[in-house]
This record gives C-alpha cells, structure tokens and sequence, in this order.
C-alpha cells in the first residue's frame, strides 16, 4: 500500500490528460501498471464527483469502467427473461464532500435507531440493521492506498428521505494529499470543450 506522498508521486508518473466540459475538470491516468483512472471534479467547489477504474479484460480488450465515486447514469437493466431491475432494492453510491468520504445508501426506510456501522478488525465498515434486512462490508480505497487505520470516531450517520448517509471525516494526511493533488491538477494543460486535441502533460 502507498503512503500519500507515494500515491501522488504514482499519479504523477503516469499519462494523463484534462479536459474543461460541463463545469467539471475531467482528468485521465494512465497508470504505469496499465490500469486507467477517470476524475472528475467540480470546478467551482472542487468536490470529487467521479472516481473510476477499468483494467484491461482477460482477453486483453478494454474492460468494464467500476465506479469509486458517483455512479452510472443509466436506464434501469432488463435480464434476459424480461424482468426489470426492482427500483425498491437499495442503491449504495459513494458521494463525497470536502471534508468527508460519504456513502449514501437510498431505499433504506427504516428509522436511524434501526443501523448499526462499526469499524471492524480488516479496516472495514460495516453496516447492519437490528431487523436484520440490509448488511454492507465495504472500505475506503483512498485511505487503503495511504496505509492509514479506520477510527470509529470518525464516523457519523444520518437518515433522510429513505436514505442512509455515512460519512467517515478525512484525517488531515488525506486533506493534504488532496489539496496537492489539486495543485497538481491546475498546472495540467486543460483542454476545454469541444477541443479535439487532449495532450498529455
């Protein structure tokens, strides 16, 4: 696992590209060990709103893009028997803020008192319900990649609107690693929208 200065310096290192379009700063990596890696922020608050990762598949064509952060935009999926995807089921979505990693967790009605979200001994979180209806195990890549323990006092949780919102507070190596990162960031030679030349910097 990479300390932050080492998680920077593997981003540094590898291709990449930045495109201005739709308020946001669309970045590309191409990372040393062949695996992409998609950005996108906002330019006005600088939010990460997208983060994703494709390797190339076992047949050496381009895989499928696995969200980090924010998710597909698509129509709901039809199986091969016709079935559509139940829009009741939960939908577990990473959205962060500033200051936090967050999670929500939509079509979750049941009260706050019902939730249960502990770190456990393999630096996950883990979610459970007192009515035994939902369970989650999940990590935080970002901390993973900077080799740092999960503190269950950084964890808060809210209910609203049939939605369960986690939020783990970032310690200050990651809100230094970040604000590098976005220095880093501005230098890249941007293409703006519509531009069809996307040099790597």
């Amino acid at each position: 696992m990479a300390a932050p200065m080492a998680w920077i310096d593997i981003l540094k290192n590898s291709q990449k590209t930045c495109l201005i379009q739709d308020g946001r700063r669309k970045l590309h990596f191409t990372l040393q060990d062949g695996r992409e890696l998609a950005e996108e922020y906002d330019i006005n608050t600088q939010e990460l709103v997208v983060r994703k990762w494709r390797r190339s598949s076992v047949l050496g064509g381009q895989g499928r893009w696995e969200f980090e952060v924010g998710e597909q935009l698509a129509p709901r999926s039809v199986n091969t028997e016709g079935l559509v995807e139940s829009m009741s089921n939960p939908v577990f979505v990473r959205k962060d803020t500033s200051t936090a990693f967050q999670w929500r967790i939509r079509n979750l009605p049941y009260p706050l008192e019902t939730y249960s979200v502990q770190c456990n001994q393999e630096n996950n979180i883990v979610i459970t319900t007192s009515n035994k209806k939902y369970y989650k195990k999940f990590c935080i890549p970002d901390m993973e990649r900077c080799n740092l323990p999960l503190q269950q006092a950084s964890i808060s949780v809210a209910h609203a609107n049939n939605t369960l919102i986690v939020s783990y507070k970032k310690p200050p190596p990651i809100l230094d690693m970040e604000k590098t990162l976005q220095e880093e960031f501005k230098k890249m030679k941007a293409s703006k929208d519509g531009d069809v030349d996307c040099r790597p910097s």
